[in-house]
């Protein structure tokens, strides 16, 4: 079964290790220049699945969560691009970012609070929703 099915089922990370495996997994089927949506609570697992794309990547440096800085820039075997978006007002704010500026193929472009600016995020984003579980896991679902 391909990620991207198992993905639509759901999957479950026990520990944040499993969480970085099956981003790597994904990691290795994703089509190059795509965005991906990660929707979920604080502490939902969003930073830790970018983590594990970074790895995949060869991403070197430290992946830590753009909060602050809003956009962090990772280069490896292809470019990822990490967003978060919770302190975006909308499209405006999405803008001014420039963003759009640093794709430089092949990239990925992972925005974590992806509701925030879903009206101008492309048709074929990928969108994962990350969840905690009753007992301490993580859910990771394609949404349909």
């Amino acid at each position: 079964m391909s990620i991207f099915a198992e993905l639509h089922a759901g999957l479950l990370a026990a520990t944040e290790a499993e969480t970085r495996t099956i981003a790597a997994r994904l990691a290795a089927a994703l089509p190059a220049d795509r965005v991906l949506a990660l929707s979920g609570d604080l502490g939902a697992g969003k930073t830790t699945f970018v983590k594990g794309l970074a790895a995949a990547w060869g991403v070197r440096e430290t992946v830590t969560s753009p909060s602050f800085a809003v956009c962090n820039l990772h280069r490896g075997e292809r470019l990822l691009v990490h967003v978060d978006a919770y302190r975006l007002d909308g499209p405006g704010s999405w803008e001014a970012l420039m963003v759009e500026d640093f794709l430089v193929s092949p990239w990925c472009l992972a925005v974590e609070w992806p509701e925030r600016i879903a009206s101008i995020l492309p048709a074929d984003t990928l969108w994962l929703d990350l969840a905690i579980t009753r007992d301490g896991a993580r859910s990771i679902r394609r949404r349909a």
